[in-house]
């Protein structure tokens, strides 16, 4: 039952911070909180990660009601198994996908805020790079990928030493 708290604190938040963005903010509007390095800008995408796949509501509803279907289906075994960190990961990842969808079903896009500017000079040439607005849900979603990484890696490296991951 916990790591169904986890994907709900996961929503909560991004639909929380979602919900100041939207009352709060005009569309477009930047606020410095590090300078030019990160910024809160309010933006919307009706694509998937880096704007791909702009206004395919449909296609993303259904994908979404499968992922989400498929991560609690696997979330209960891992946890019948006695794992840990990939059951977390995997509540990150739906709370992720479940704040996303639940923008994309109201509202026909997603809410995004979170920006990073990168500028430095690197051996003489100046290098200035902004990431793609993202928001608490994506980033969950990033962080449980990472952790699913890990823990397949940390598997795989048990499974040669011949002992059990949990």
């Amino acid at each position: 039952m916990r790591y169904y708290i986890y994907a709900f604190i996961v929503l909560l938040l991004d639909q929380a911070t979602k919900w100041i963005i939207v009352n709060r903010m005009q569309l477009g509007e930047s606020i410095p909180v590090i300078g030019e390095f990160f910024q809160i800008t309010s933006h919307r995408n009706r694509g998937a990660a880096f704007g791909i796949l702009q206004n395919q509501r449909a296609f993303f509803i259904v994908i979404t009601i499968a992922v989400v279907v498929g991560l609690i289906w696997y979330l209960k075994k891992m946890v019948q198994e006695g794992r840990r960190l990939l059951p977390f990961a995997l509540s990150l990842l739906l709370g992720g996908a479940l704040g996303n969808f639940i923008d994309r079903v109201l509202f026909g896009e997603v809410v995004d805020f979170l920006q990073f500017r990168f500028q430095f000079d690197w051996f003489g040439t100046a290098v200035d790079y902004t990431y793609p607005i993202f928001n608490i849900a994506d980033a969950a979603i990033v962080v449980g990928v990472i952790l699913i990484f890990l823990d397949t890696f940390s598997s795989w490296r048990n499974e040669k030493r011949g002992t059990v991951n949990v």
